[in-house]
């Protein structure tokens, strides 16, 4: 598999080597760590086996937990193009797959009637089809690139978002690795994409889509594997400031919000409160702050105040615990 880069002769573009997929998933899961992606063994291992058995992978979890990174980090360590397809309501072929360019389709008929060219229906019908007029939406252009020899990552990102009826169109292109153009015919490439479906779950996949997926439901990180994270994404907070944001996010996921924060925003507080020269959580900067770790306001009135106190007070008391203990051992 290669693709071409510039070489010395500008005008001759050489071929250079692709990186070669993951052989295991503990390799897997070492990229996706050098590419900024701390997964889980279980995520690693649904990565791994979608790569290698060149199938769909549909992640559904919560928002802002890390399904969309995940592609934007495979295209990077595998140096594929990302394609990605940003699933919303009434979203149609036109904008999913293809369209026809229309106005040039009407120029050519008007340009061939200008010049008599006596073209009959039919001749004139297959011209204005021809493959110069179709404009390419990411579905069909990831599909073209795979053909070409150089399969994307395809990223297909909050299906729940989209109508139901759209999932039926996906089908094809998710079970056979190719997509039907009426006037055309069947355009397919022997080796599918890398593809990367989302959900947030706002709806559930139609099962006939997740019959052609591995499945995998991407999970809050534990409080570990968060920390982990933090270190990587913000290495200039301060470590008893990562150690208390941490506690103090897993904390609010054990309450009753209207939205959890995901670890997104997580990574968005930590960051807040290093510019804010804070080494350390205290009840009026966790007050002033909240928008940046919650979203909905009826969350951040409940929390704000006497709450975060008592939360931030607990988060204290077990940091005070485990080094009671730790010294005791």
């Amino acid at each position: 598999m290669t693709v071409s880069a510039r070489g010395t002769d500008p005008d001759a573009p050489i071929e250079t080597p692709m990186p070669a997929l993951p052989t295991t998933v503990a390799e897997t899961k070492a990229r996706l760590a050098a590419g900024g992606y701390l997964a889980s063994e279980a995520l690693a291992t649904s990565v791994y086996l979608a790569l290698t058995l060149e199938r769909p992978l549909l992640l559904e979890g919560e928002a802002g937990v890390g399904k969309t990174e995940i592609a934007k980090v495979l295209a990077a360590i595998l140096a594929r193009p990302l394609v990605r397809l940003q699933c919303y309501e009434g979203l149609g072929l036109a904008e999913a797959a293809y369209e026809w360019n229309y106005a040039r389709q009407l120029l050519h008929i008007r340009a061939a009637q200008a010049a008599g060219s006596g073209l009959s229906v039919a001749d004139l019908e297959r011209d204005i089809y021809a493959e110069g007029y179709l404009v390419e939406r990411p579905l069909l252009k990831a599909l073209r690139l795979a053909a070409a020899g150089t399969p994307p990552v395809l990223l297909i990102d909050e299906l729940d978002r989209a109508d139901e009826p759209f999932e039926a169109f996906l089908l094809e292109l998710l079970g056979d690795c190719q997509m039907t153009v009426p006037e055309l015919g069947t355009i397919s490439a022997g080796r599918p994409p890398i593809t990367i479906l989302t959900s947030n779950r706002t709806r559930e996949v139609h099962d006939a889509v997740r019959r052609r997926c591995f499945y995998h439901w991407v999970d809050f990180p534990g409080a570990r594997r968060e920390a982990a994270i933090l270190k990587l994404k913000v290495p200039e907070a301060a470590p008893e400031l990562t150690r208390q944001v941490v506690a103090f996010v897993q904390a609010l996921r054990s309450m009753d919000l209207y939205k959890n924060p995901g670890l997104a925003e997580t990574i968005n507080w930590a960051q807040a409160l290093t510019s804010l020269d804070c080494v350390a959580l205290d009840p009026a900067r966790v007050d002033a702050t909240l928008g940046t770790l919650l979203k909905y306001q009826d969350d951040i009135a409940r929390i704000r105040g006497s709450e975060a106190a008592r939360l931030l007070e607990e988060v204290r008391s077990k940091a005070r615990a485990a080094e009671f203990a730790a010294e005791a051992g």
